[in-house]
């Protein structure tokens, strides 16, 4: 097989891995948010709930969760899960994600000082204003390095996608190297996966710079 024949036969698997990418960014940005605003709830039961919920998350394998979210509706209500193994590889990733960015807003959000929010209060904001005109953009500030790092990590970790046998690009790459008895596969996943981070680093960094408005 030559190496155009690679390029174009792996060209499905580099869509199918950028479509799980963006479809989980979509989903766990905003669903963090809501986490973290949850987090913070007056009612302990949803507090809760929350910090199991963020608890289980990060102390499982997202291995490990893929394979509970795909079986799970199997061999606990014996559902059919034809067609499901794409669902469940965006429910999964959406939620383990979203888990991580919650935190993360969670401790932009509590960075900001008391102060400002006595200030707001001064001037008759109510919550809802005090949080998206003054305290959000400021999160959104402080957080982005750690929110990048996330980002990055979530390019690298769409190639777990082959824990379903969902043809990604790392998956093809594995299935073209077992049958060509040839290396060059995964030369390319990994030059795919070094441009991918790249153009990820790269618009961050400009979003970061966007945000530069004091220091």
């Amino acid at each position: 097989m030559t190496l155009s024949t690679m390029l174009s036969t792996m060209a499905a698997g580099m869509l199918r891995t950028c479509g799980i990418f963006l479809l989980t960014l979509v989903g766990s940005l905003p669903l963090g948010m809501i986490v973290a605003l949850l987090r913070k709830s007056r009612f302990s039961v949803v507090r809760l709930l929350i910090r199991a919920y963020i608890s289980v998350i990060r102390g499982t394998p997202l291995m490990l969760q893929l394979l509970v979210w795909y079986f799970g509706p199997y061999y606990l209500f014996g559902w059919s899960i034809r067609g499901w193994r794409f669902p469940a590889l965006i429910i999964g990733f959406v939620l383990n994600y979203a888990a991580y960015f919650a935190e993360i807003y969670r401790g932009g959000i509590e960075s900001i000082p008391v102060g400002q929010y006595e200030a707001c209060e001064v001037l008759g904001y109510s919550k809802s204003q005090t949080f998206m005109r003054i305290i959000l953009p400021q999160v959104i500030k402080r957080i982005m390095p750690s929110v990048t790092n996330e980002v990055i990590t979530l390019v690298k970790d769409t190639s777990l996608a082959f824990t379903l046998a969902y043809q990604e690009v790392f998956s093809l790459a594995k299935q073209i190297s077992a049958s060509q008895t040839s290396f060059a596969p995964f030369v390319i996943a990994g030059v795919f996966y070094f441009i991918a981070n790249y153009a990820v680093a790269f618009a961050m960094e400009r979003i970061e710079k966007a945000l530069d408005y004091y220091r």
